[in-house]
């Protein structure tokens, strides 16, 4: 799984955080979105899939690595 953030698109919804938050977080600064794990659990995986689909900036984009 390769996750990438794109904070110049993020409107700090902050969606992502609440659906797995081991994975995002919002920057205290600018309430952007930061990337805590950029490999996360398998179990985390389908709240990280469900995170870029409901991200309504489409900020957050995920595609399956060499090794899912």
């Amino acid at each position: 799984m390769d996750i990438t953030i794109d904070r110049g698109r993020c409107v700090g919804a902050g969606m992502c955080v609440l659906l797995v938050a081991s994975v995002f977080d919002q920057d205290a600064e600018d309430g952007k979105v930061t990337l805590l794990d950029p490999a996360p659990r398998p179990d985390a995986r389908a709240a990280v899939l469900e995170a870029a689909q409901v991200c309504p900036s489409g900020a957050i984009t995920v595609a399956a690595d060499q090794n899912s």
